[in-house]
Protein backbone atom coordinates (compact mmCIF):
# COMPACT_ATOMS: atom_id res chain seq x y z
CA UNK A 1 0.00 0.00 0.00
CA UNK A 2 2.71 2.29 0.65
CA UNK A 3 4.58 2.03 -2.25
CA UNK A 4 1.58 2.10 -4.43
CA UNK A 5 1.03 5.86 -2.76
CA UNK A 6 4.45 6.76 -3.06
CA UNK A 7 3.98 5.68 -7.40
CA UNK A 8 0.74 8.12 -7.24
CA UNK A 9 2.61 10.96 -5.99
CA UNK A 10 5.49 10.37 -7.75
CA UNK A 11 3.86 9.91 -11.39
CA UNK A 12 2.39 13.48 -11.64
CA UNK A 13 5.54 15.04 -10.27
CA UNK A 14 7.31 13.14 -12.44
CA UNK A 15 5.10 13.80 -15.59
CA UNK A 16 5.21 17.70 -14.85
CA UNK A 17 8.63 17.41 -14.86
CA UNK A 18 8.62 16.00 -18.35
CA UNK A 19 6.25 18.47 -19.74
CA UNK A 20 7.89 21.35 -18.47
CA UNK A 21 10.58 20.33 -20.29
CA UNK A 22 9.07 19.53 -23.50
CA UNK A 23 6.98 22.72 -23.07
CA UNK A 24 10.08 24.51 -22.71
CA UNK A 25 12.02 23.27 -25.79
CA UNK A 26 9.28 23.15 -28.02
CA UNK A 27 7.94 26.78 -27.43
CA UNK A 28 9.53 29.37 -29.93
CA UNK A 29 9.74 31.90 -27.58
CA UNK A 30 12.18 34.48 -25.43
CA UNK A 31 13.13 32.89 -22.66
CA UNK A 32 11.03 34.70 -19.79
CA UNK A 33 8.09 33.57 -21.90
CA UNK A 34 9.49 30.09 -21.19
CA UNK A 35 9.82 30.83 -18.10
CA UNK A 36 6.57 32.36 -17.44
CA UNK A 37 4.46 29.51 -19.29
CA UNK A 38 6.46 26.69 -16.92
CA UNK A 39 6.21 28.69 -14.05
CA UNK A 40 2.08 29.12 -14.87
CA UNK A 41 1.77 25.11 -15.38
CA UNK A 42 3.39 24.89 -11.74
CA UNK A 43 1.15 26.67 -10.08
CA UNK A 44 -1.79 24.97 -11.49
CA UNK A 45 -0.47 21.70 -9.98
CA UNK A 46 0.13 23.86 -6.96
CA UNK A 47 -3.74 24.82 -6.66
CA UNK A 48 -4.34 20.73 -6.48
CA UNK A 49 -2.07 20.86 -3.67
CA UNK A 50 -3.91 23.97 -2.41
CA UNK A 51 -7.48 22.01 -2.53
CA UNK A 52 -6.12 20.04 0.95
CA UNK A 53 -4.57 22.37 2.80
CA UNK A 54 -6.33 25.74 2.77
CA UNK A 55 -9.22 26.65 5.02
CA UNK A 56 -11.74 27.35 2.25
CA UNK A 57 -14.75 27.75 4.54
CA UNK A 58 -13.29 31.19 4.90
CA UNK A 59 -12.65 31.89 1.54
CA UNK A 60 -15.13 33.56 -1.42
CA UNK A 61 -16.94 30.63 -3.18
CA UNK A 62 -15.62 32.20 -6.71
CA UNK A 63 -11.81 32.24 -5.39
CA UNK A 64 -12.70 28.57 -3.81
CA UNK A 65 -14.03 27.24 -7.22
CA UNK A 66 -11.43 28.67 -9.26
CA UNK A 67 -8.65 27.22 -7.11
CA UNK A 68 -10.70 23.64 -7.36
CA UNK A 69 -12.04 23.62 -10.87
CA UNK A 70 -7.77 24.73 -11.74
CA UNK A 71 -6.04 22.53 -9.70
CA UNK A 72 -8.31 19.20 -9.93
CA UNK A 73 -8.27 19.51 -14.52
CA UNK A 74 -4.95 19.83 -14.32
CA UNK A 75 -4.11 16.07 -13.99
CA UNK A 76 -5.81 15.50 -16.80
CA UNK A 77 -4.61 18.11 -18.82
CA UNK A 78 -1.20 16.94 -17.91
CA UNK A 79 -1.73 13.31 -18.32
CA UNK A 80 -2.76 14.40 -22.25
CA UNK A 81 0.26 16.99 -22.72
CA UNK A 82 2.69 13.79 -21.22
CA UNK A 83 0.93 11.17 -23.82
CA UNK A 84 1.45 13.67 -26.83
CA UNK A 85 4.89 14.73 -25.92
CA UNK A 86 5.48 11.07 -25.58
CA UNK A 87 4.28 10.05 -29.36
CA UNK A 88 5.82 12.98 -30.31
CA UNK A 89 9.28 11.84 -29.00
CA UNK A 90 8.64 8.27 -30.14
CA UNK A 91 7.86 9.75 -33.14
CA UNK A 92 11.38 11.80 -33.46
CA UNK A 93 13.01 8.42 -32.35
CA UNK A 94 11.49 6.57 -35.60
CA UNK A 95 12.53 9.40 -37.62
CA UNK A 96 8.57 10.30 -38.45
CA UNK A 97 8.78 13.51 -36.50
CA UNK A 98 11.87 16.18 -37.21
CA UNK A 99 13.51 17.39 -34.35
CA UNK A 100 12.69 20.81 -36.11
CA UNK A 101 9.06 19.86 -35.10
CA UNK A 102 9.35 20.16 -31.65
CA UNK A 103 12.51 22.48 -30.70
CA UNK A 104 12.00 26.08 -30.88
CA UNK A 105 8.86 25.64 -33.57
CA UNK A 106 5.79 27.59 -34.61
CA UNK A 107 3.96 24.82 -36.38
CA UNK A 108 4.82 22.43 -33.65
CA UNK A 109 3.46 24.52 -30.43
CA UNK A 110 0.46 25.24 -33.03
CA UNK A 111 -0.38 21.84 -33.41
CA UNK A 112 -0.23 20.83 -29.82
CA UNK A 113 -1.98 23.75 -28.90
CA UNK A 114 -5.05 23.14 -31.20
CA UNK A 115 -5.12 19.26 -30.59
CA UNK A 116 -5.55 19.27 -26.63
CA UNK A 117 -7.69 22.38 -27.09
CA UNK A 118 -9.88 20.19 -29.58
CA UNK A 119 -10.08 17.36 -27.13
CA UNK A 120 -10.71 19.06 -24.39
CA UNK A 121 -13.77 21.58 -25.68
CA UNK A 122 -15.29 17.94 -26.39
CA UNK A 123 -14.70 16.72 -23.12
CA UNK A 124 -16.29 19.43 -21.52
CA UNK A 125 -19.03 19.88 -24.11
CA UNK A 126 -19.41 15.66 -23.65
CA UNK A 127 -19.52 16.11 -19.65
CA UNK A 128 -22.59 18.27 -19.70
CA UNK A 129 -24.21 15.86 -21.97
CA UNK A 130 -26.15 14.07 -19.80
CA UNK A 131 -26.79 10.47 -21.68
CA UNK A 132 -30.17 9.26 -20.40
CA UNK A 133 -29.83 5.35 -19.86
CA UNK A 134 -32.89 2.89 -20.01
CA UNK A 135 -33.18 -0.14 -18.52
CA UNK A 136 -36.26 -2.74 -18.02
CA UNK A 137 -35.82 -5.10 -15.55
CA UNK A 138 -38.14 -7.94 -15.07
CA UNK A 139 -39.42 -8.71 -11.14
CA UNK A 140 -40.90 -12.11 -12.26
CA UNK A 141 -43.91 -11.79 -10.51
CA UNK A 142 -42.96 -9.56 -7.73
CA UNK A 143 -43.98 -6.08 -8.87
CA UNK A 144 -47.88 -5.43 -9.93
CA UNK A 145 -48.05 -2.22 -11.52
CA UNK A 146 -44.65 -0.95 -13.45
CA UNK A 147 -42.31 1.22 -11.92
CA UNK A 148 -40.45 3.98 -13.23
CA UNK A 149 -36.97 4.69 -11.07
CA UNK A 150 -34.73 7.38 -11.81
CA UNK A 151 -31.17 6.30 -10.69
CA UNK A 152 -28.16 8.40 -10.42
CA UNK A 153 -25.13 8.34 -8.38
CA UNK A 154 -21.36 10.32 -8.54
CA UNK A 155 -23.52 13.19 -8.26
CA UNK A 156 -20.45 15.49 -6.94
CA UNK A 157 -22.04 18.63 -5.88
CA UNK A 158 -19.59 21.44 -4.20
CA UNK A 159 -17.40 23.77 -5.79
CA UNK A 160 -17.43 22.96 -9.28
CA UNK A 161 -21.36 20.91 -9.71
CA UNK A 162 -23.15 24.26 -8.00
CA UNK A 163 -26.54 25.04 -7.76
CA UNK A 164 -27.31 25.98 -10.94
CA UNK A 165 -25.63 22.98 -12.53
CA UNK A 166 -28.21 20.72 -9.99
CA UNK A 167 -31.19 22.98 -10.88
CA UNK A 168 -30.70 21.28 -14.81
CA UNK A 169 -30.66 18.05 -13.33
CA UNK A 170 -33.66 18.36 -11.15
CA UNK A 171 -35.66 19.71 -14.18
CA UNK A 172 -34.34 16.90 -16.34
CA UNK A 173 -35.73 14.27 -13.46
CA UNK A 174 -38.72 15.56 -12.93
CA UNK A 175 -39.43 15.58 -16.56
CA UNK A 176 -39.31 11.68 -16.57
CA UNK A 177 -42.37 11.77 -14.00
CA UNK A 178 -40.49 9.21 -11.79
CA UNK A 179 -42.06 6.83 -9.33
CA UNK A 180 -38.70 6.74 -7.17
CA UNK A 181 -35.23 8.16 -7.37
CA UNK A 182 -32.73 6.18 -6.67
CA UNK A 183 -28.81 7.33 -5.36
CA UNK A 184 -25.91 5.33 -5.20
CA UNK A 185 -23.65 7.72 -3.09
CA UNK A 186 -21.46 10.50 -3.22
CA UNK A 187 -23.67 12.74 -3.21
CA UNK A 188 -21.46 15.36 -2.10
CA UNK A 189 -17.76 16.39 -3.21
CA UNK A 190 -15.32 16.96 -0.82
CA UNK A 191 -16.95 19.54 1.25
CA UNK A 192 -20.60 20.46 2.28
CA UNK A 193 -19.80 24.09 2.59
CA UNK A 194 -20.85 24.99 -0.89
CA UNK A 195 -23.93 23.58 -0.68
CA UNK A 196 -24.73 25.34 2.31
CA UNK A 197 -23.69 28.98 1.45
CA UNK A 198 -25.78 28.00 -2.00
CA UNK A 199 -28.68 26.90 -0.29
CA UNK A 200 -28.67 23.09 -1.95
CA UNK A 201 -30.90 21.25 -0.24
CA UNK A 202 -33.47 23.98 -1.36
CA UNK A 203 -33.28 22.26 -4.90
CA UNK A 204 -33.42 19.06 -3.64
CA UNK A 205 -37.09 19.67 -2.37
CA UNK A 206 -38.12 20.42 -6.09
CA UNK A 207 -38.06 16.81 -6.95
CA UNK A 208 -41.69 15.28 -7.31
CA UNK A 209 -40.71 11.82 -6.24
CA UNK A 210 -38.94 10.46 -3.27
CA UNK A 211 -35.36 10.00 -3.17
CA UNK A 212 -33.63 6.72 -1.40
CA UNK A 213 -29.55 6.93 -0.91
CA UNK A 214 -26.89 4.95 0.26
CA UNK A 215 -23.54 6.61 1.48
CA UNK A 216 -20.64 7.28 -0.84
CA UNK A 217 -17.37 7.53 0.22
CA UNK A 218 -17.13 10.89 -0.32
CA UNK A 219 -19.25 11.65 1.78
CA UNK A 220 -16.83 10.45 4.63
CA UNK A 221 -14.61 12.35 2.70
CA UNK A 222 -17.08 15.67 3.25
CA UNK A 223 -16.98 14.77 7.15
CA UNK A 224 -19.66 12.26 8.41
CA UNK A 225 -21.53 14.25 10.60
CA UNK A 226 -21.60 17.18 8.24
CA UNK A 227 -22.94 15.41 5.36
CA UNK A 228 -25.55 13.45 6.77
CA UNK A 229 -27.10 16.61 8.51
CA UNK A 230 -27.22 18.10 4.78
CA UNK A 231 -28.76 14.76 3.08
CA UNK A 232 -31.33 14.91 5.97
CA UNK A 233 -32.13 18.89 4.83
CA UNK A 234 -32.53 18.02 1.34
CA UNK A 235 -35.17 15.11 2.38
CA UNK A 236 -32.99 12.22 1.19
CA UNK A 237 -34.21 8.93 2.61
CA UNK A 238 -30.38 7.83 3.79
CA UNK A 239 -30.16 4.02 4.32
CA UNK A 240 -27.00 3.23 6.47
CA UNK A 241 -26.74 -0.56 6.08
CA UNK A 242 -30.75 -0.55 6.43
CA UNK A 243 -33.51 -2.11 4.40
CA UNK A 244 -37.19 -0.03 4.13
CA UNK A 245 -40.19 -1.17 2.16
CA UNK A 246 -41.57 1.60 -0.51
CA UNK A 247 -44.86 -0.68 -2.10
CA UNK A 248 -43.78 -3.55 -4.14
CA UNK A 249 -40.03 -2.75 -3.99
CA UNK A 250 -37.37 -3.72 -0.68
CA UNK A 251 -34.60 -0.90 -1.07
CA UNK A 252 -31.28 -1.90 0.81
CA UNK A 253 -29.16 0.86 1.12
CA UNK A 254 -25.51 -0.29 2.17
CA UNK A 255 -22.97 1.71 3.63
CA UNK A 256 -19.74 2.34 2.36
CA UNK A 257 -16.75 0.52 2.46
CA UNK A 258 -14.78 3.39 3.60
CA UNK A 259 -17.01 1.94 6.78
CA UNK A 260 -14.55 -0.68 7.71
CA UNK A 261 -17.37 -1.69 10.58
CA UNK A 262 -19.86 -1.96 8.01
CA UNK A 263 -22.73 -4.83 8.58
CA UNK A 264 -21.67 -7.89 5.91
CA UNK A 265 -24.49 -8.63 3.47
CA UNK A 266 -25.47 -11.91 5.26
CA UNK A 267 -26.93 -9.30 8.23
CA UNK A 268 -28.24 -6.85 6.16
CA UNK A 269 -30.48 -9.36 4.21
CA UNK A 270 -31.89 -10.72 7.49
CA UNK A 271 -33.78 -7.40 8.05
CA UNK A 272 -35.16 -7.73 4.04
CA UNK A 273 -38.45 -8.63 3.13
CA UNK A 274 -37.56 -11.01 0.49
CA UNK A 275 -40.97 -11.35 -0.58
CA UNK A 276 -40.80 -7.90 -2.89
CA UNK A 277 -38.63 -6.57 -5.64
CA UNK A 278 -35.27 -6.32 -3.89
CA UNK A 279 -32.70 -3.44 -5.14
CA UNK A 280 -29.65 -3.34 -3.43
CA UNK A 281 -27.62 0.46 -3.54
CA UNK A 282 -23.84 0.10 -2.44
CA UNK A 283 -21.56 2.71 -3.85
CA UNK A 284 -18.50 1.05 -4.91
CA UNK A 285 -19.15 -2.16 -7.23
CA UNK A 286 -16.83 -4.69 -5.25
CA UNK A 287 -17.61 -8.44 -4.63
CA UNK A 288 -20.37 -8.86 -6.81
CA UNK A 289 -20.75 -12.37 -5.63
CA UNK A 290 -22.35 -11.34 -2.37
CA UNK A 291 -25.51 -9.84 -3.87
CA UNK A 292 -25.53 -12.89 -5.28
CA UNK A 293 -25.29 -15.02 -2.72
CA UNK A 294 -27.59 -13.12 -0.95
CA UNK A 295 -30.21 -13.25 -3.82
CA UNK A 296 -30.61 -9.71 -4.57
CA UNK A 297 -32.90 -9.24 -7.47
CA UNK A 298 -31.16 -5.77 -8.72
CA UNK A 299 -27.59 -4.06 -7.51
CA UNK A 300 -27.32 -0.45 -8.56
CA UNK A 301 -23.75 0.84 -7.85
CA UNK A 302 -21.20 3.96 -9.20
CA UNK A 303 -17.87 4.69 -8.19
CA UNK A 304 -15.64 3.58 -10.67
CA UNK A 305 -16.83 7.15 -12.99
CA UNK A 306 -15.17 4.16 -15.74
CA UNK A 307 -12.37 6.04 -15.64
CA UNK A 308 -13.34 9.42 -16.23
CA UNK A 309 -11.25 9.53 -19.05
CA UNK A 310 -9.84 7.30 -21.42
CA UNK A 311 -6.80 5.76 -21.07
CA UNK A 312 -7.95 5.43 -16.93
CA UNK A 313 -10.93 3.59 -18.28
CA UNK A 314 -8.87 0.39 -19.33
CA UNK A 315 -7.48 0.47 -15.64
CA UNK A 316 -10.81 0.64 -13.94
CA UNK A 317 -11.80 -2.08 -16.27
CA UNK A 318 -8.61 -4.30 -15.30
CA UNK A 319 -9.70 -2.99 -10.92
CA UNK A 320 -13.46 -4.19 -11.01
CA UNK A 321 -15.47 -7.15 -12.34
CA UNK A 322 -17.32 -4.50 -14.07
CA UNK A 323 -16.82 -1.16 -14.26
CA UNK A 324 -19.40 0.01 -16.16
CA UNK A 325 -23.18 -1.08 -17.68
CA UNK A 326 -25.04 -4.00 -16.71
CA UNK A 327 -23.77 -7.06 -15.67
CA UNK A 328 -25.40 -10.44 -14.73
CA UNK A 329 -24.61 -12.74 -11.81
CA UNK A 330 -27.09 -16.05 -11.92
CA UNK A 331 -30.39 -14.44 -10.83
CA UNK A 332 -29.41 -10.89 -9.85
CA UNK A 333 -29.12 -8.35 -12.03
CA UNK A 334 -26.33 -5.28 -11.83
CA UNK A 335 -25.80 -1.97 -13.18
CA UNK A 336 -22.79 0.42 -12.79
CA UNK A 337 -23.16 3.42 -13.20
CA UNK A 338 -20.21 5.88 -14.74
CA UNK A 339 -22.28 8.97 -12.88
CA UNK A 340 -23.87 12.04 -13.78
CA UNK A 341 -21.69 14.18 -11.87
CA UNK A 342 -17.30 14.06 -11.97
CA UNK A 343 -14.69 14.92 -9.50
CA UNK A 344 -12.52 17.41 -10.62
CA UNK A 345 -12.02 18.36 -14.25
CA UNK A 346 -15.13 18.45 -16.42
CA UNK A 347 -14.18 16.55 -19.15
CA UNK A 348 -15.34 13.06 -20.61
CA UNK A 349 -13.40 11.84 -23.25
CA UNK A 350 -14.29 8.24 -23.98
CA UNK A 351 -16.64 7.79 -20.63
CA UNK A 352 -20.24 9.79 -20.35
CA UNK A 353 -22.00 11.07 -17.54
CA UNK A 354 -25.58 9.61 -17.54
CA UNK A 355 -28.46 8.99 -15.52
CA UNK A 356 -30.60 5.24 -15.19
CA UNK A 357 -34.22 5.61 -16.04
CA UNK A 358 -35.19 2.12 -14.92
CA UNK A 359 -38.92 0.33 -15.39
CA UNK A 360 -39.35 -2.61 -13.34
CA UNK A 361 -42.53 -5.09 -14.68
Amino acid sequence: MKYGMLIFLLLPIAAQVYVSWRVWHILPAPTWVKALVVTLMAMALLCLILNFVLPTERMPLGITQCIYETGTSWPIILLYMAMLFIVLDVGRLLHIVPSSFINSSITGTATVVTLLLAVFVYGNIHYHNKVRQPLELKSNGKVGKPIKAVMMSDLHLGYHNRRADFAQWVDMINAEHPDIILIAGDIIDISVDPLLREDVAQEWHRLNAPVYACMGNHEYYAREEKARQFITDAGIHLLRDSAVVVGDLCIIGRDDATNRHRKPMSQLITGADKSKYTILLDHQPHHLEQAEKAGIDFQFSGHTHHGQVWPISWITDHMFEVAFGQWKRGNTEYYVSSGIGIWGGKFRIGTRSEYVVATIR
